[in-house]
């Protein structure tokens, strides 16, 4: 005899719940982690939700639900969204250059040629721009980039000439790498609506949501995370300035930065915000987009938009507007279904939707880079597959 349907969905909870606590405090017990908040939705509905460790190790704050977190890169589909606001509301267009907004901004091809840079590749990171962590030849440093991470104070003018006075890496839409591009968007924004990146953000995304903890700036310092890196044999809280080697080469961390308000609205990576917030907007692209998006825009951009071009560090992935899309997942070598969107944040966070099984998941924590790529997003993501 099977059992009532309330019953099947309460015990599998109840064994997705021990699964996803079990990784999380294995975690925080091998001291990999100082402190984490898990969301777990299904099909709209929050089935487990935990916050765990410390928010601030030293102070002694324990993490709760409502902490405030550094966004880092899941900053990136939050301005994406506003973005393709603009575009539904003919304000932008996807193939317009980016010149049209920008005048000055004309990044050349090594070879000193000219390259028109579209707004599409912008979104999918298909370019020619960069980061500063990735370059090889040092252009970046030596012009002086910031990545969105560090430098408070740093006007966003100035930035944009430091980054169109280095060299592409390829002609713009003949490949793909990970860059500054959503900065760039974010100057793009600013210069259409005539206002900060900021206040289109709250107008366009958290606003019509009722969310009010994410912003570029932090409303209650009371609640926000202190920022940890990985170390032995336990993380080591950032000063004011942090070095952070990574497979990506060096990740250079100003935590302060957010409380400047002369920093520049770095759309790819300067934002601040709840795990409750950011679910919320997931969950929004996940239903379909209403009441921000319409459901053909969300179609686009949650498939692969890059052209075919490989991620080099995400394999069986290509990039929609604002996220990666598991294309493979053989290649891939995860349990989520083709058609998973997925990303992260340097701060140490990850988060993907997969919509065949309905699930979306936000997993915060104040460790970098753990929390970002580390053996606990291993952990978390293969233990809520098991519980399926």
């Amino acid at each position: 005899m099977s059992l009532p349907l309330e019953t099947a969905d309460a015990d599998r909870n109840s064994s997705l719940a021990a699964v996803v606590d079990e990784a999380i405090t294995s975690a925080l017990t091998e001291k990999r982690l100082v402190g984490t908040v898990v969301l777990v939705a299904r099909d709209g509905e929050i089935v487990h939700s935990r916050a765990a460790g410390l928010a601030d190790r030293e102070s002694g704050l324990p993490m709760r639900e409502d902490t405030i977190f550094r966004l880092a890169s899941i900053t990136k589909p939050i301005v994406t969204i506003a973005a393709m606001r603009l575009v539904e509301q003919g304000r932008i267009g996807l193939d317009d250059a980016v010149t049209r907004w920008l005048p000055d901004f004309r990044p050349r091809l090594p070879d000193g040629s000219e390259a028109t840079i579209r707004i599409r590749q912008l979104l999918t990171h298909t370019s020619g721009l960069s980061y500063s962590f990735f370059e090889e030849d040092g252009s970046y440093a030596r012009a002086g980039v910031s990545d969105g991470l560090d430098e408070p104070g740093l006007p966003l003018a100035e930035n944009l000439r430091r980054i169109a006075s280095a060299p592409l890496r390829f002609a713009p839409g003949s490949d793909w790498q990970y860059s500054v591009a959503m900065d760039v968007l974010g100057g793009v924004i600013e210069a259409e609506t005539g206002v900060p990146l900021g206040e289109v953000v709250t107008d366009l995304v958290t606003k019509p949501l009722g969310l009010a903890d994410t912003a570029f700036s932090v409303r209650d310092r009371s609640r926000l995370a202190a920022a940890y890196m990985n170390a032995s044999p336990e993380p080591v809280l950032m000063g004011e300035t942090a070095l952070v080697m990574s497979l990506m080469g060096p990740i250079r961390f100003a935590p302060n930065r957010i409380f400047d308000p002369a920093s520049y609205h770095s759309g790819g990576a300067g934002m601040a915000g709840t795990a409750g917030d950011v679910l919320a907007i997931l969950e929004t692209i996940r239903r379909g987009g209403a009441p921000l998006l319409s459901i053909e825009t969300v179609g686009m951009m949650m498939t692969d938009q890059a052209s075919g071009h490989r991620q080099q560090h995400e394999p069986g992935s290509g990039f929609g507007f604002g996220w990666s899309v598991i294309t493979n997942p053989a290649e891939a070598g995860v349990p989520f279904p083709k058609g998973t969107l997925k990303w992260g944040g340097v701060y140490g966070h990850s988060w993907f939707i997969d919509p065949v099984n309905g699930l979306t998941v936000v997993a915060l924590t104040n460790t970098t880079l753990e929390g970002m790529w580390g053996k606990f997003t291993v952990d978390l993501r293969e233990a809520i597959y098991a519980s399926l």
